[in-house]
C-alpha cells in the first residue's frame, strides 16, 4: 500500500504515534487509508450540507475495510462574489484547490480519494487534482438545489439577478424583489439551472469518475446520502482493482463528455475546465476540437436558463444516464469506457429509460442537430470565443450594432443602469481576461441587468472574461487572445460596427486590416487590476493557451 511508507516498520513508529494522537487504532492502521476530501463550509449553499454527505463516504468506505480520513478543501461561491472585487479571486480559486489536494494526498501518502465537491470552481479543481495524484478516486457531488417558486412560478438564482435589473427599470416593486430573495434558493445544492456547478457533476458522470446520479439527484433527497454510501464501497473496489483515474479519464472519456456538454447545453465555463482537466492527463482539447463535437452532436435538453425545465426534472426524467442512452443510439458515445463502476459506460446505462421526452428530447427530433454551445471566430477573435447557442434567442442569432466599449464589468453595469445603453448596442467588455482582469470574472451581473430591462433580446455582451452558466442571450466570452494580451477585442473603439452570425460562427468587426494595424501600434497595456497578493502572482504566472480555453500553471 502506498500508506506504508507512513505507517510500517520500526522507523514509522514516530508517525505511528501521531495517527495514534488522532485516535487511530492499530487495525485501523493496516488497511487501506482513504482521503476524504471534504469542501464543505457556510459560505457555499451547495456546500452547507457536505458533512451529511461525508459522514455517508466514510460508512461506505469502512464498511469495504477502509480507514477514512478527512481533509478540508476551500471553496468560492460564485453567486456571492459575483459583481464586486471578490470575481477576481473565483477562477483563480481553482488552481489552489488543486494545488493543495495533490500537497495533501502526497504528503500523507493516501492509498485513494473521494472527493466531494459541488459548486463551480471546486469540481474541476478538485479532478485536476485527482488525475495529478492518479491513486483511485470517485467524486460525489452535495447534489442540486431545488427550484424556487414565486407566484406558482418556478425560478432559480439567474432569476433573482434578472430580478435586480427589473427593480432598476422600475417593473418590479420593493415588495416583489423581496419575495424573489426570500425564494429563489429554497434548500441547500448547487444552484438549480444546468449552471457551472451543475454541467460540471454531470459531466463526471459522463467522463466516467462519478457513479450514476452524480449529477442529477437533488440535495435534499435521501438517495444523495445512499449514493455517498455506494461512493466509500466503489472507491475500495478501485483500490482492490487497482483502478485510477487515468485510467478512466482517456481521451475517449473526455469525448463522451464534450458529447454530453453539447447535447445537454452546459455552461460555457466547461469550455474552461474540461480543457484544463484534461491538460493534468497529458490530453489536448481546442476549442476547434469542442466545435467538431458540437456539429455532429443534437442538442437534447433545454435546462435553465435556456428553458424551463430544472436539474429536478433531469433527474425524474432519468438524468444523465437516459440522455447517454439517446446519444447511443446513433453511436455518438465510446460504449467500451470503464467508469468508477468498474463497469463499462454501455453497461451503466443499460436499464437507463428515458421518462420524460419533454425535458430529453428523443435523438430522433433533438431540439437542434448542433450541440448548444457554438465557437465563434473572425478578426474579432482570431483564436475562438463561445457561445451558450442554446440560450440565444432566435432573433439574436444573428445581430449587427455599434460597439459600445468599457475596460471592466462596473463600468457596463454603471451604463445599464444609467440606461446609456441602446437597442442594437453591441456591448464589448473588456481586460476582464486571465491575465488582464486578472482572474476572468464572469458577467452575469450585466448580462442579468439587461435581462431585467428587457433588452436580453436586442443586446448582444462581447468580452474576454466569461459568462456565468446562469447566463441566458447573445452573450459571447473567452474572446481569444485576450485585451491584455493584445488581441483585437483591445483595439475596438465606441462605434465599431461589429458583425455577428451564430449560425455561421462567424464575429466580424468592420474595421480595415490597416486601421487595426495602426491602433495596434499605438496600444499600451492596462495593468492589472489588482497588483497584489496572490493575484498579482496568479496573473504573473497564468498563460492562455492558442485557444484561450485553458488555464495552466508552471508544474515543474
Amino acid at each position: 500500500m502506498i500508506s506504508d511508507r507512513v505507517k510500517n516498520g520500526c522507523e514509522k513508529a514516530p508517525h505511528r504515534s501521531l495517527w495514534k494522537a488522532l485516535g487511530y487504532i492499530d487495525e485501523e492502521l493496516e488497511r487501506p487509508l482513504v482521503g476524504i476530501v471534504n469542501a464543505q463550509n457556510e459560505v457555499i449553499p451547495g456546500h452547507m450540507h457536505l458533512d451529511t454527505i461525508a459522514k455517508a463516504v466514510k460508512e461506505g468506505v469502512r464498511m469495504a475495510g477502509g480507514t477514512p480520513v478527512e481533509f478540508p478543501s476551500i471553496g468560492v461561491c460564485d453567486g456571492i462574489v459575483m459583481g464586486h472585487k471578490g470575481m477576481h479571486y473565483s477562477l483563480a480559486s481553482r488552481e489552489l484547490i488543486a494545488d493543495s489536494i495533490e500537497s495533501m494526498a502526497v504528503a500523507h501518502g493516501f492509498d485513494a480519494l473521494v472527493m466531494i465537491p459541488n459548486c463551480d470552481k471546486i469540481v474541476p479543481g478538485m479532478l485536476m487534482a485527482a488525475l495529478r495524484v492518479n491513486i483511485p478516486t470517485v467524486v460525489v457531488s452535495g447534489g442540486p438545489m431545488l427550484a424556487g417558486r414565486v407566484g406558482g412560478q418556478r425560478v432559480s438564482l439567474s432569476n433573482m439577478f434578472e430580478a435586480v435589473g427589473a427593480a432598476k427599470a422600475g417593473t418590479m416593486d420593493d415588495a416583489q424583489l423581496r419575495e424573489y430573495e426570500e425564494c429563489a434558493c429554497p434548500s441547500c445544492g448547487s444552484c438549480s439551472g444546468m449552471f457551472t456547478a451543475n454541467s460540471m457533476n454531470c459531466l463526471c458522470e459522463a467522463i466516467g469518475i462519478a457513479l450514476p446520479g452524480n449529477g442529477t439527484i437533488p440535495a435534499v433527497y435521501s438517495e444523495r446520502i445512499r449514493l455517498a454510501k455506494y461512493a466509500g464501497l466503489a472507491v475500495m473496489e478501485m483500490v482492490k482493482r487497482d483502478i485510477k483515474p487515468r485510467d478512466i479519464c482517456t481521451w475517449e472519456a473526455f469525448e463522451n463528455a464534450l458529447t454530453m456538454d453539447m447535447a445537454l447545453g452546459c455552461s460555457t465555463n466547461s469550455m474552461l475546465h474540461l480543457p484544463a482537466i484534461a491538460h493534468e492527463a497529458g490530453i489536448t482539447i481546442t476549442m476547434d476540437i469542442a466545435d467538431e463535437i458540437s456539429a455532429r452532436t443534437p442538442n437534447l435538453c433545454k435546462l435553465s436558463p435556456a428553458g424551463p425545465s430544472f436539474i429536478e426534472d433531469l433527474y425524474r426524467a432519468g438524468g444523465i444516464p437516459a440522455v447517454m442512452k439517446e446519444l447511443a443510439k446513433k453511436d455518438l458515445l465510446h460504449l467500451n469506457q470503464i467508469t468508477v463502476t468498474g463497469k463499462t459506460v454501455g453497461e451503466n446505462i443499460e436499464p437507463a429509460v428515458n421518462k420524460d421526452p419533454n425535458v430529453i428530447r428523443p435523438i430522433e427530433n433533438p431540439y437542434s442537430p448542433y450541440g448548444g454551445i457554438a465557437v465563434l471566430k473572425g478578426n474579432l477573435a482570431p483564436d475562438g470565443c463561445v457561445v451558450k447557442k442554446s440560450a440565444v434567442a432566435p432573433e439574436m442569432l444573428v445581430h449587427s450594432g455599434p460597439a459600445r466599449v468599457f475596460d471592466s464589468e462596473e463600468a457596463v453595469i454603471e451604463a445599464i443602469y444609467d440606461q446609456k445603453i441602446q437597442k442594437g448596442d453591441v456591448v464589448v467588455i473588456r481586460y476582464e481576461g486571465p491575465k488582464g482582469g486578472p482572474g476572468m470574472r464572469e458577467m452575469l451581473s450585466p448580462t442579468s441587468a439587461l435581462a431585467g430591462m428587457g433588452l436580453d433580446r436586442d443586446v448582444a455582451l462581447i468580452t474576454d472574461g466569461r459568462f456565468s452558466g446562469a447566463t441566458r442571450g447573445a452573450c459571447i466570452g473567452h474572446v481569444s487572445p485576450e485585451a491584455a494580451r493584445g488581441g483585437p477585442i483591445a483595439l475596438v473603439q465606441d462605434g465599431d460596427q461589429i458583425d455577428i452570425d451564430i449560425e455561421k460562427k462567424t464575429i466580424q468587426v468592420r474595421v480595415s486590416e490597416e486601421e487595426l494595424a495602426k491602433r495596434r501600434e499605438a496600444w499600451q497595456p492596462k495593468a492589472p487590476k489588482i497588483q497584489t497578493g496572490y493575484l498579482a502572482r496568479y496573473a504573473a504566472l497564468v498563460t492562455s493557451a492558442s485557444t484561450g480555453a485553458v488555464l495552466e500553471l508552471p508544474t515543474n
